[in-house]
């Protein structure tokens, strides 16, 4: 049975020569639509009409937003590029497309590498099955026609572990609705793992508005995070790049700024996120995602066709993760949340254990001692047990945000900040800087 494929190629005449050769040859693909441009391509995916596109690199709006449709859609990508157009080929691979091949090629070979990207499509998408799944909401069902069921690719190849780049590891911390302090516990998380000799990356991944800008004194609205999912989306995003977009504040500490208005969610397209993230694990040895609170992914009732999810870009840091961090507050109503958000959690991220972190610790809300008393109620109504607990220490906290610096260099014998390099210590198994074995005394 021949392979159902369209193409988008702007050298009308190599489109042309392709088709003729399909026609007069068995080559086990057929061209059920020539399309004029992306839109007129992506249109004809979601028919269900097609298996696999031929599409030019120089295709005009071509980014991971559309390939991320194509692949939603159950269409797998070819790139065609003229012979020795390096820059082509390198953007579509920044962009994800996995089957590049040069116009020069014969027709036989060109229909070898769409079938085999078709074949490989449920196994290893074109972009990644996270963005896929994460990215846009199923439209509803009787609206329209509904794209093939793309086969849910649950375990991700592990790309890192092929690649001969050292890797970072990526973590995300999260909490729950109720402002439980994650993003206080991410940028001091942060501080402290640079403090032990990692190089570390704090990202600020919050589509409901960022705030670790102003925490650290970026009071202008930096680029950061919008700009490099930008690049990202374009094929133009790699690590030097990446390294110019954040912001470098000494030590081993990279910040990328988030979103300071909520209204620009759309600008972390979950696609361009996850190759932000994977760019991130290049620069850092540790990767700190700040990402939102909300886990919800139900755009589908509100909309009648395939629409970005807001919650996409969190839904893609966990996704992505090595390790998650959840974060509550030691107050009853934010444990509550607490309870209800991780079973969500661990619904969502089956693989991971989130590591369970209590924050704003004191006597006065739990009573007699606060922590036998909060870790017994988390383990009985969790099955968790939390890795740390940390002191509410408000008057340093308060003092390190009003000044815009970190809490290590204002209050270096906070409590609070002794919990979390605690923390820090456990996640690198490291020593901290000036810290010793103590030899034992001669006798």
């Amino acid at each position: 049975m021949s392979l159902p494929i369209l193409t988008a190629v702007t050298d009308s005449v190599v489109e042309a020569g392709l088709v003729s050769a399909f026609d007069r040859h068995d080559l086990g693909v057929t061209v059920v639509r020539r399309c004029v441009d992306l839109p007129d391509l992506i249109a004809a995916a979601t028919t269900g009409a097609a298996r696999a596109a031929l599409l030019s690199a120089d295709l005009r709006r071509l980014d991971r937003e559309s390939l991320a449709r194509l692949a939603q859609a159950g269409v797998a990508v070819v790139g065609l590029i003229s012979p020795g157009d390096e820059p082509g080929d390198r953007r579509l691979r920044q962009l994800g497309v996995v089957a590049v091949i040069a116009t020069d090629a014969t027709a036989q070979m060109v229909a070898a590498a769409v079938v085999e990207a078709a074949k490989a499509l449920t196994t290893r998408p074109a972009i990644g099955p996270v963005s896929i799944s994460h990215g846009f909401s199923d439209p509803v069902v009787g609206y329209g026609a509904m794209p093939p069921a793309l086969e849910e690719a649950g375990e991700l190849d592990d790309e890192r572990a092929r690649s001969p780049v050292a890797q970072g590891r990526v973590i995300a911390v999260w909490g729950p609705t109720g402002a439980p302090g994650r993003t206080t516990v991410a940028l001091s998380l942060a501080a402290e793992l640079a403090d032990l000799g990692s190089s570390t990356l704090l990202v600020d991944a919050d589509s409901y508005g960022g705030s670790i800008g102003q925490l650290v004194g970026l009071l202008e609205e930096a680029p950061g995070i919008a700009a490099a999912a930008r690049a990202a989306n374009q094929g133009t995003l790699d690590v030097p790049r990446l390294a110019v977009l954040c912001r470098d504040l000494g030590g081993g500490l990279r910040v990328l700024p988030g979103i300071a208005r909520p209204s620009r969610w759309p600008e972390l397209r979950p696609s361009a996120l996850e190759n932000v993230l994977d760019l991130s694990r290049r620069l850092a040895q540790f990767v700190i995602v700040d990402c939102g609170f909300c886990l919800e992914a139900d755009e589908e009732l509100s909309f009648d066709t395939s629409a970005p999810r807001r919650n996409g870009a969190t839904l893609t840091v966990l996704a992505e993760a090595d390790t998650v961090v959840a974060v509550t507050s030691a107050e009853p109503v934010g444990l509550v949340r607490f309870v209800r958000g991780l079973a969500d959690l661990r619904e969502l991220v089956p693989g991971v254990e989130p590591l369970v972190v209590v924050n704003r610790l004191r006597a006065s809300v739990a009573g007699g001692d606060p922590r036998r008393e909060i870790a017994r109620a988390l383990n009985r109504h969790t099955g968790a047990q939390p890795i740390a607990l940390i002191p509410y220490d408000l008057a340093s906290f308060d003092a390190a945000q009003a000044a815009g610096q970190l809490l290590r260099d204002i209050a270096p014998a906070s409590p609070a900040r002794a919990a979390i390099r605690d923390l820090a210590t456990r996640l690198t198994g490291r020593t901290p800087r000036g810290q010793r074995r103590r030899l034992p005394a001669r006798r």
